[in-house]
């Protein structure tokens, strides 16, 4: 990890080759496309915990005077705008993945596309509101994706995003075993500013910071402390769990999650919680 003289932002370096990259996303690494117990013990809890962001982003909607269609980039297996949908919301989801725009369309019942947000075929000013939550730091090019954006957002419309912060006190007490740091596949860490200075630069007005997601701050804290229980990593690493090892080794992280909580809400109260969430708007 470099940090820049100049900016100080901070990088991977070098960069690995996107063929090499690849080895690290396996199809399902950020969902599963099991359906058994664990499966659906799993959805629930992502749920309960998704809520926090559900009412992030239905609030940047309510505060429009159109609200219109939602495009959720890097939807994963599409529970997010699967549960905005549930709302009355009309939602697109997009991923890199194949197979995990197939699962948020046949499984979820969201209209999904599989590609990247530059290259995508929608018209200008199709969209009121924008989504990417843990996209930006897994991108060469971050600042394509945020122009992008503005191309596609109606006037008016907003953009939400969500990063590891790398000015979090996680951060500065754990260093290169942070979890948010997530070496290879996180490109890029954002400290607030540098995420401001992104948007900005990019023609959006900041709203609004959040520093606190119920879905990933503990989580978040909770895996630094026990990698080899995050369900994530699991199916990265292609851990061979039957069905029984997998429920308890779930319920195992679960419970380091729950005693993670009040660590993670203090740290984010003061203003350096793990996880950096944006309203931006793009001006009328």
């Amino acid at each position: 990890m470099v940090e820049c003289s100049g900016c100080r932002l901070i990088r991977l370096y070098p960069w690995p080759d996107p063929t090499e990259l690849q080895k690290y996303y396996p199809q399902s690494y950020w969902f599963t496309a099991d359906e058994n117990t664990a499966s659906r013990l799993e959805e629930t809890y992502r749920r309960f915990v998704l809520r926090d962001h559900i009412a992030f982003v239905t609030g940047a909607l309510q505060r429009m005077k159109k609200p219109g269609v939602v495009l959720d980039v890097g939807c994963g297996g599409g529970l997010f705008p699967r549960m905005l949908a549930e709302r009355g919301y009309t939602v697109f989801g997009m991923d890199y993945s194949r197979q995990a725009a197939h699962v948020t369309w046949t499984r979820n019942r969201v209209p999904a596309l599989c590609g990247e947000l530059p290259l995508a075929p929608f018209a200008p000013g199709t969209f009121a509101v924008i989504t990417m939550f843990h996209v930006l730091e897994h991108l060469y090019d971050p600042a394509s994706y945020i122009q992008a954006a503005y191309q596609l957002l109606q006037p008016g419309g907003k953009l939400v995003v969500q990063v590891p912060n790398a000015a979090s006190w996680q951060f500065l007490l754990f260093g290169e075993n942070w979890n948010g740091l997530d070496i290879p596949r996180h490109l890029v860490d954002f400290r607030v500013r540098d995420l401001d200075t992104l948007l900005e630069g990019g023609g959006f007005e900041v709203v609004r910071h959040k520093h606190f997601s119920l879905r990933d701050n503990p989580a978040g804290l909770a895996t630094t402390l026990a990698p080899g229980l995050d369900p994530m990593a699991r199916r990265i690493r292609a851990v061979a769990d039957g069905g029984a090892m997998r429920l308890f080794k779930d319920l195992i992280y679960l419970s380091l999650v729950i005693m993670s909580l009040p660590v993670t809400a203090l740290e984010a109260a003061c203003g350096a919680g793990s996880t950096i969430m944006i309203e931006a708007r793009k001006p009328a």
